[in-house]
């Protein structure tokens, strides 16, 4: 893959998770537990939900490199920073437009929510360039654990939720449908996605005469 590609698919797949996520917390049914946290900080303490993905991207890197016993792996902090702005774009140009009033349209958003953040995930992560802090954590769980994946995701995930109780987060039906419809929808854009990069890729010829 070349590096334009790869740029472009990293660009891009921030942008339109970031979306995703911008319509999540607009839904008002409850984000995942990390954005919970995150809008929950954001209300309590102050400055903007972008400025807390950075914030605590910049701790769960020296945590990451706590448990590894490894030099901060601080080129993560850029996907960070890069999804912190997106994020705070998209509530600034989308927070008075997208405002659902009625049971229906949350639902509705919540739902775009969702698909756009598995589509924006399955852009992103087809880059493999500075991969967010969180995927390095569950990867590092797993191995001082001798764990499954599942169970580092689950154990991130309830920290969150508990983090995200604490400061009064945005939790929810949204946060379960998160938790559960986030995988296989993300396994269903990887897919996709990976299906239709193969295709580009492939040299194309004229048809013979």
């Amino acid at each position: 893959m070349s590096k334009k590609w790869k740029y472009t698919l990293y660009g891009s797949g921030i942008a339109i998770l970031t979306l995703g996520v911008c319509f999540t917390i607009q839904s008002q049914l409850g984000t995942s537990p990390f954005d919970a946290l995150l809008v929950g900080l954001a209300k309590n303490i102050g400055l903007t939900v972008g400025s807390w993905e950075i914030i605590t991207s910049f701790i769960i890197i020296f945590c990451n490199a706590f448990m590894a016993r490894k030099r901060p792996a601080f080129l993560g902090l850029l996907t960070a920073f890069v999804t912190g702005v997106c994020i705070d774009v998209w509530l600034f140009l989308l927070g008075d437009i997208v405002h659902p009033t009625h049971f229906v349209s949350k639902v509705i958003c919540l739902a775009m929510g969702l698909l756009i953040i598995g589509l924006g995930s399955a852009v992103y992560l087809q880059a493999k360039f500075a991969p967010n802090p969180i995927d390095f954590s569950m990867l590092i769980i797993r191995d001082v654990t001798g764990k499954s994946i599942m169970f580092s995701k689950t154990l991130i995930y309830l920290v969150f939720l508990a983090l995200a109780f604490i400061f009064s987060g945005p939790i929810g039906v949204g946060t379960v449908l998160t938790v559960i419809l986030g995988g296989p929808i993300l396994n269903y854009f990887m897919a996709l996605i990976e299906n239709k990069l193969v295709h580009a890729q492939q040299p194309h010829y004229p048809p013979s005469l």
